[in-house]
């Protein structure tokens, strides 16, 4: 099933302006990470060698964040028609499997030739930062309602 999604033109965004989505961290969303980033350290696939770790836990990758940020900024804020053109993340506290997380974008300045400066902040259940930054995107000419297609569904193959 697909929803629709609206994106906000550079014209009609605003400094203050936020938009926020939530994820809840999985054992797949690891997995299909290292498979698609090829970054198969220990810390993050096995157990064994993480529980020996600073983190004593397995913990997902930094930058299945940082993609988490890129998904909000294309799914909700702008949205679609959007161009994700810059991150300046910070990694404040490991993100572990069950984790849930609330991304959150704000507004921050709108620069020449459709460029917004956002904020963007990832907090977990806990109410914690686990990852602080700054993006920056071009923004759509104009607001439109897009339809999203559906999210495409993997099975492992091992």
């Amino acid at each position: 099933m697909s929803d629709t999604v609206y994106s906000t033109s550079y014209d009609d965004l605003t400094v203050g302006q936020s938009a926020s989505q939530t994820h809840c961290v999985t054992e797949t969303d690891i997995q299909l990470f290292a498979a698609v980033s090829g970054d198969n350290n220990p810390v993050h696939l096995d157990s064994e060698f993480a529980a020996g770790s600073r983190f004593k836990e397995r913990i997902a990758h930094g930058m299945f964040t940082g993609a988490l940020i890129s998904a909000a900024l294309a799914c909700k804020l702008p949205g679609p028609g959007s161009v994700y053109l810059g991150q300046q993340l910070s990694f404040l506290r490991p993100v572990k499997i069950g984790d849930t997380l609330e991304i959150q974008l704000e507004v921050l300045e709108k620069l020449p030739r459709n460029q917004v400066r956002i904020r963007t902040r990832v907090i977990n259940q806990q109410g914690k930062a686990v990852v602080d930054g700054e993006a920056l995107a071009l923004a759509p000419d104009s607001s439109q309602a897009v339809r999203m297609p559906a999210i495409p569904r993997f099975a492992r193959q091992d």
